[in-house]
């Protein structure tokens, strides 16, 4: 959540042309939460019931976090805590880079070869440049091995520890981050 909060205000404070005094209290609580948990394994955007992991999304959206708020630092004239979040922002990418990749594709989480859609948000996030290799390597390979009559699955119920049972069917929201990553 400390992604998608710290990136609704860059993209506010963006298009005001501002960032208001009352929500640098919010950018600094927010970061200062991110910076704290993100090395911790947890549940995922899909909250699995399964054992706490290192998923890829959640590392994904802590680096959102950081770097968001080393920018919205930068436009608050702030460099000591814009270079401090931005290393933490670094820190996140080269976790994500060294443990979270396998084969070329963004995995579920650190422990598995297992895809999980929720990665299609690097694309979306500007974690890497829209023609990095490994990008496109991953959004082809979920775009192949979990679409299914054209929608996109979350991930192979078969392959992740959900606590639940039986097949699952597509998620729309998935097939929308798909296409808007091709």
């Amino acid at each position: 959540v400390f992604g998608a909060v710290l990136d609704s205000i860059l993209l506010h404070t963006r298009r005001s042309s501002r960032l208001p005094r009352r929500l640098w209290p919010i950018v600094r609580s927010q970061a200062e939460c991110a910076t704290q948990v993100w090395r911790q394994p947890d549940q995922g955007i899909w909250e699995a019931r399964g054992e706490p992991r290192h998923y890829v999304s959640s590392k994904l959206m802590g680096w959102v976090a950081l770097d968001r708020a080393a920018k919205l630092a930068h436009i608050r004239g702030d460099p000591g805590t814009e270079a401090g979040w931005r290393t933490t922002a670094d820190e996140i990418k080269a976790d994500i880079l060294e443990h979270g990749v396998r084969d070329g594709v963004l995995r579920q989480h650190y422990e598995t070869d297992a895809l999980d859609a929720s990665t299609l948000l690097a694309p979306l996030v500007g974690f890497l440049p829209a023609d990095d290799p490994l990008l496109r390597t991953s959004v082809e390979a979920i775009a192949t091995d979990l679409t299914e009559d054209g929608f996109v699955l979350r991930y192979r119920t078969d392959e992740t520890d959900d606590g639940l049972s039986g097949k699952e069917g597509t998620f729309l929201i998935c097939s929308f981050w798909l296409v808007s990553a091709l």
